[in-house]
């Protein structure tokens, strides 16, 4: 991946690009040189016009119930560098920037405080979901808010208090001290489909109930990180501000809520994301009614299955949810579930992607039973879990790498982890990878991993690699760490 690519919230400034077509596909009669009649609509006059969606009547009708969002606050800045692991995922850039900035200060000027407040200002975007002052918009809108600003379409200004957050699903609950106000229409049993048009109303730089339209790209696209669902993407063009704004169907009804571009530039590059608004109205009623959020949790990480990984396998094709780790004492590792597991089914519902797997676990509640067929070993196997409560934080990072004897008919160079490598808590076992073959490198695996396990068998010294590599089977799976992240890879051996 290129190294000036980013995942970027639409909160972050950035370039404005705006790009926006519409196609209008005429059929003349056979007589290629007639024309329509001035003033003769085309529709009459043996043409055939592709409908186009209504877009000015949509916004008209839900623009006033779309806010712009103000904040001002402080936030504490750490001036020493964060260990592995400690970073702010939602923050990681502007940190950078930060932790540099310091650094060259204190190298120019002497020493600072452990800590720093930094004055923060930023917008955003909302809607209104209660006649009565309820509005959501994303909680990495008003993260470090002290006093929240929501101004309507009418120029009327009120001050906002937060009802609640989540940062699992990046939704905020907010309230003003207002009456009688218009709300947006949310989508009951959302329909989506590839292709569909769709709408965004919100203020990117400030522009406040700026419309822009595209399709949607995809219906469910899995993001980096512990998401707990996956996004729509469109093309829709979504710039800084508006984060926390609408994204709406062609009848009128809001199926998501914009959250994030992808961009190398930082800019509108094509590629914007919005969170399902099952998502957004599920968080929201738990804010409204308890003012937290209640999560299950599985206590796995999972991979999708390509077609070498299912060789290795021997599943019938590409299918299901790879889980790559199980973390100990959660349902997961309770219930036997094990690294190398594909999750096939769920109550019934066939997985296809790991995005499945996480959208069902997303949409669940603690207590809730989970009947799985998994394959292992060859074989489909049934397992029972009862789902537990998510932990507020996201997932520690477990282990650090760094460049080393012989993986034999793996094409690896491999060594022993010295005892600095094996992470903050020691436990980390495997062995480091300092060469690797041609096929190896195609197969994915780069200088600097940590060969965890071979063909399902875990290998933390060099003497296991032997009894690791079976002597049968053109292809066989190697989990591997890389930085915090955990990966099955298929190698093809000879």
């Amino acid at each position: 991946m290129h190294s000036n690519k980013r995942w970027r919230k639409a909160f972050t400034h950035s370039t404005l690009a705006l790009a926006l077509g519409a196609a209008m596909w005429l059929t003349l009669p056979d007589d290629s040189r007639a024309e329509v009649p001035p003033g003769v609509p085309l529709a009459t006059a043996g043409t055939l016009v592709a409908a186009l969606p209504d877009i000015a009547g949509i916004a008209e009708r839900l623009g006033p119930a779309v806010v712009n969002i103000s904040i001002s606050g402080t936030r504490q800045v750490s001036t020493a560098q964060p260990a592995p692991g400690q970073e702010d995922p939602s923050d990681s850039e502007s940190n950078a920037a930060m932790q540099e900035f310091f650094r060259q200060f204190q190298q120019q000027y002497g020493g600072l405080p452990a800590q720093i407040s930094m004055p923060v200002q930023g917008s955003g975007s909302g809607f209104v979901i209660g006649a009565d002052g309820l509005i959501v918009t994303n909680a990495h809108v008003v993260k470090h808010a002290q006093e929240i600003t929501v101004k309507l379409t009418d120029r009327r200004e009120f001050k906002a208090r937060v009802l609640g957050t989540d940062a699992l699903t990046d939704v905020a609950l907010l309230k003003i001290d207002a009456g009688d106000l218009p709300t947006v229409s949310l989508a009951s049993t959302p329909q989506t489909r590839v292709g569909d048009w769709v709408m965004a109303i919100g203020s990117p730089f400030g522009f406040e109930n700026t419309v822009t339209a595209g399709v949607v790209s995809a219906t469910r696209r899995p993001m980096p990180g512990d998401g707990f669902a996956p996004y729509i993407q469109t093309d829709v063009a979504i710039n800084p501000g508006n984060s926390g704004g609408p994204l709406i169907n062609m009848r009128g009804e809001v199926i998501g809520m914009n959250a994030m571009i992808y961009s190398r530039t930082g800019g509108f590059q094509g590629l914007s994301f919005a969170i399902p608004i099952e998502v957004v109205r599920n968080v929201a009623r738990q804010i409204a009614a308890t003012g937290s959020v209640q999560h299950a949790r599985l206590g796995i990480s999972a991979q999708e299955v390509n077609q070498m990984l299912a060789e290795s396998f021997k599943l019938p094709r590409p299918m299901g949810a790879l889980l790559v780790d199980v973390d100990q004492g959660t349902p997961a590792d309770a219930a036997g579930l094990k690294s190398g597991d594909i999750v096939l089914r769920i109550n019934g519902r066939p997985i296809e992607l790991a995005s499945d797997l996480s959208e069902i676990v997303g949409q669940s509640q603690p207590g809730d039973l989970l009947d799985m067929v998994v394959w292992r070993e060859g074989s489909s196997k049934s397992v029972r879990v009862t789902l537990a409560s998510a932990r507020p934080a996201v997932r520690e990072a477990t282990a650090a790498a760094a460049p080393g004897p012989n993986g034999g008919r793996l094409g690896l160079t491999l060594r022993p982890l010295h005892p600095d490598e094996k992470g903050a808590d020691g436990m980390l076992s495997g062995l480091m990878v300092e060469k690797a073959a041609e096929a190896a490198t195609r197969a994915g695996v780069q200088v600097g991993d940590v060969l965890l396990a071979v063909a399902g068998k875990p290998v933390s010294e060099l003497r296991q690699l032997p009894n690791a590599v079976p002597d049968s089977g053109t292809v066989i799976a190697l989990l591997v760490q890389r930085g915090s992240a955990r990966i099955y890879l298929a190698l093809r051996i000879g």
